[in-house]
């Protein structure tokens, strides 16, 4: 796997001003048809990921998901779902341990909270569900 710099590194924190869209519009190819779509800069590098993993273009692969969506669901949503999917699919007991998964307090950690949020996760043993 290639190991680039993706030209939307660091750009998270130039578009969550207030008032400003955190979506990217890019131009893509779908079939041989040029199209846009906007996605959150964490989905672009998710796909530039994948293109470099697979050994193929973002090109590729939303052709790929463009053909195996269904007529009523919009293309950044198959794209999104596709994302989860992928890296869901390549998720293992091995991989989550290794990345710290199963701590809540190693999460926190890795999430940088800032601090007018840090005293509603005091609490660790705190179990809020949806």
């Amino acid at each position: 796997m290639k190991n680039k710099t993706s030209e939307f590194d660091g750009v998270e924190s130039r578009v969550h001003r207030a008032g400003q869209s955190s979506l990217i519009s890019r131009n893509i190819t779908i079939l041989g048809r040029r199209t846009s779509i906007r996605l959150e800069p964490e989905m672009w590098n998710s796909l530039n990921d994948i293109a470099d993993r697979e050994n193929c273009s973002i090109h590729d692969i939303c052709s790929l998901v463009y053909t195996r969506k269904s007529q009523e669901t919009s293309l950044t949503a198959a794209i999104r779902v596709f994302l989860v999917l992928y890296f869901r699919a390549a998720a293992t007991e091995v991989g989550h341990k290794d990345a710290g998964h199963g701590n809540f307090n190693v999460m926190k950690k890795r999430a940088r909270i800032p601090a007018k949020y840090k005293s509603f996760f005091e609490d660790s043993k705190r179990k809020i569900r949806a």
